[in-house]
């Protein structure tokens, strides 16, 4: 990772070698996104990514922040805020163990469009665009699989948040 896609200092880096590969590789397929992976592909995913500690109050990103990454969230609780027009955080979002977050970091690289803090001690994995890209560029196939998971949970997100929004149309 380069200086500026580092994860925040906040993280404390886990797991080295082949014993914590496996037990890397397990935590990756138990995830929402990666269960239906077969098992040669999450060990070459495991390759693209590191796994963190993070403590309870740690902020993985700020909303206005470079995306730079997307997070698997192992063990633990992260909660995704927005502030209102009143400057008022509103908790948007509660993502816990199995899930993901900041995906569209990786896609599009734009600003982040949450804050993402950690609401009780969590595990997680992190990929960054960069390896992504390393991905597109090395293992395509794979690389594919991963973008059919990104669209597909976006595509559920929006749906849901158009359905929650009809409620505040008015006629």
């Amino acid at each position: 990772m380069t200086e500026t896609q580092s994860p925040p200092s906040s993280l404390k880096l886990i797991g080295i070698g082949k014993t914590f590969k496996e037990e890397f590789c397990d935590m990756i397929g138990a995830t929402q996104m990666f269960s239906d992976f077969d098992w040669r592909d999450i060990e070459t995913l495991s390759g693209y990514m590191q796994a963190y500690e993070a403590s309870d109050g740690a902020a993985l990103f700020r909303e206005g922040d470079n995306g730079h990454y997307m997070c698997l969230i192992f063990k633990g609780r992260v909660d995704i805020y927005k502030e209102d027009h009143h400057d008022k955080k509103k908790i948007v979002a509660i993502v816990g163990a199995g899930k993901t977050l900041g995906e569209m970091a990786i896609i599009d690289g734009e600003s982040r469009s949450a804050t993402a803090i950690v609401s009780e001690p969590t595990t997680l994995a992190i990929l960054t665009k960069e390896n992504f890209l390393r991905i597109t560029n090395e293992k395509p196939p794979l690389a594919a699989k991963i973008l059919l998971k990104i669209a597909r949970l976006l595509s559920q997100r929006l749906r849901r948040t158009s359905g929650l929004l009809v409620d505040y149309l008015e006629d």
